[in-house]
């Protein structure tokens, strides 16, 4: 069943033994981070505060996603890869034969168009139980500073809804947000990000259709940001797009699956909204904003409305990540917000990232179950894949195959390579059907064993994530292809290559009980 909102959510979590409330006064500056972070790397539970130092009864949920169980409960399964056999089903529906086959299908197909979500009117919309046109300032909520090196206080866990201005999709994304002063905030809005292009894409037309307007293009070449050295522009150009602006709405505290559906790579095509619905099995609610062409879910907690200047940029950062390091400061498009709308006594939901394994590591492993079938399309071969968090999700893939021409592990290699935000990984090794990818130290055994250094490292250059501080310059740098699979003579490897060590299954089999007896396995 799915939840209705984040408090449907709190009470199951509660009833499963999955959350603590903490009655205790702890500040939202350094120590609420200190403490989701001992939580989830001990395998602790979700985090209530309900004493929040400077903000008087307000609440702050941590630590939601922070385990195997809790990411199944979240998307109302028993195992991850339920959600990958609804995705394979309806990827690879059964051929119908007869035309009893052909009706018996038509429920399935009727079972997606119920998923697409539906507006309702605002006075059905819990977030606008509290509406707020002026006098408002985001830090009455209790934002967290998370880092003692942070630029200041950030937006950990938003939900950011723009619209592509060409085909009126709208997308959802999760971009950290430095909170500047009451009213304005960053947007992290890296180059590579869908938000990104429609804020690119805004630019171009705004500039005009005209032959000048390709100039408008400098605005996006500096740094890291969406937009960048406004001084490159002619004049001309810059008169035409100053003062134009992009709406931007921003949840906080939404049901776990819309949550989760912000940091999915969905294609542009396919609107989050849509896959917050697929996972929950029922459409998700949306509700009109009230200063923006925006629609965001009527159950959330809080709603920031508001606009990004097209060519107006502020330094943000520094800030600590999940690489483990801090990201420096950079130039990134700045939030205006010009409405707040939100719950009685909202619950304000933030998390902390920093050096693995953190809360972000269960939503990456559940991203990587759920698209698996999604990658075998484009590569059939693939057997497995493992992101492990140690690195970072863009830093490594381990990919299983099934191995049937010469060079076909190099063919897996640039394949990922052009799979959209797969296009950041840093480093790819390729192994066997027979090796498990998820046993980091059987992955190690085959790597250090089937290479011959020279022979199977391949180096390629490309775009990188924009978070990797070691590249050697701002999103492009190199990256590493590592074959481990069995060499082939087609590949010209004339030596014999050896048989693994495997024990007969007989003898497993007579053993397992005489082990279990002994007391071990």
């Amino acid at each position: 069943m799915a939840f209705r909102d984040l408090r449907d959510w709190i009470r199951a979590l509660e009833q499963a033994g999955e959350l603590v409330r903490i009655r205790e006064q702890v500040d939202p500056i350094l120590e609420m981070a200190e403490i989701a972070d001992r939580a989830v790397k001990n395998d602790g539970p979700a985090l209530l505060f309900e004493n929040v130092k400077g903000h008087p009864g307000s609440r702050v949920l941590m630590n939601q996603f922070g385990s195997e169980r809790r990411m199944m409960m979240a998307l109302g399964v028993n195992s991850l890869d339920e959600v990958a056999g609804r995705i394979e089903e309806l990827l690879h529906p059964p051929m119908p034969g007869g035309l009893m086959d052909k009706l018996k299908m038509l429920p399935k197909l009727a079972e997606v168009g119920r998923f697409f979500p539906k507006v309702v009117s605002s006075k059905d919309a819990p977030c606008k139980e509290v509406i707020r046109r002026e006098n408002f300032n985001v830090l009455e909520f209790p934002v967290l500073q998370t880092w003692p090196q942070d630029g200041g206080r950030f937006i950990t866990l938003p939900l950011v809804t723009t619209k592509d201005p060409k085909s009126g999709k709208r997308n959802l994304g999760m971009y950290r947000m430095q909170v500047y002063d009451g009213q304005t905030t960053g947007m992290h809005w890296q180059r590579q990000k869908n938000a990104a292009e429609h804020l690119r894409e805004l630019l171009r037309h705004a500039a005009g259709n005209t032959p000048d307007a390709v100039n408008v293009m400098a605005l996006t070449q500096g740094g890291t940001a969406a937009a960048a050295d406004v001084s490159s522009v002619p004049q001309q150009v810059l008169a035409k797009i100053r003062g134009s602006r992009m709406e931007v709405a921003v949840a906080i505290g939404a049901d776990p699956a819309t949550t989760f559906a912000a940091i999915v790579p969905a294609p542009p095509e396919v609107e989050e909204y849509l896959i917050s619905g697929f996972l929950r099995q029922q459409p998700l609610e949306l509700v009109k904003c009230e200063t923006v062409d925006l629609e965001v879910p009527a159950h959330a907690e809080i709603v920031l409305e508001g606009y990004v200047d097209l060519t107006e940029l502020r330094t943000e950062g520094p800030f600590g990540d999940h690489t483990g390091f801090y990201t420096m400061k950079d130039e990134y498009p700045v939030f205006h917000i010009t409405c707040i709308t939100h719950r009685r006594d909202p619950v304000y939901a933030a998390t902390v990232v920093g050096k693995p394994p953190m809360e972000d590591a269960w939503m990456g492993k559940a991203v990587e179950r759920i698209f698996l079938p999604l990658m075998k399309l484009t590569c059939p071969e693939i057997v497995d894949v493992n992101l492990p968090p140690e690195g970072v999700f863009h830093n490594l893939m381990i990919v299983s195959i099934k191995k049937s021409y010469a060079g076909q592990a190099r063919k897996v290699m640039n394949a990922i390579w052009s799979m959209g935000q797969a296009m950041f990984t840093k480093i790819v090794i390729v192994v066997d059907e027979d090796c498990d990818v998820q046993d980091l130290a059987e992955v190690a055994l085959r790597v250090t064993n089937n290479i011959d250094p020279e022979r199977d490292i391949q180096f390629t250059l490309g775009p990188l994530d924009s978070l990797d501080h070691a590249s050697r310059l701002p999103n492009y740098g190199s990256k590493m292809g590592i074959d481990a699979t069995r060499k082939w003579a087609a590949e010209g490897f004339t030596r014999e290559w050896p048989e693994m060590l495997e024990m007969p299954s007989e003898i497993k089999t007579r053993v397992d009980s005489l082990c279990r007896k002994l007391g071990f396995n």
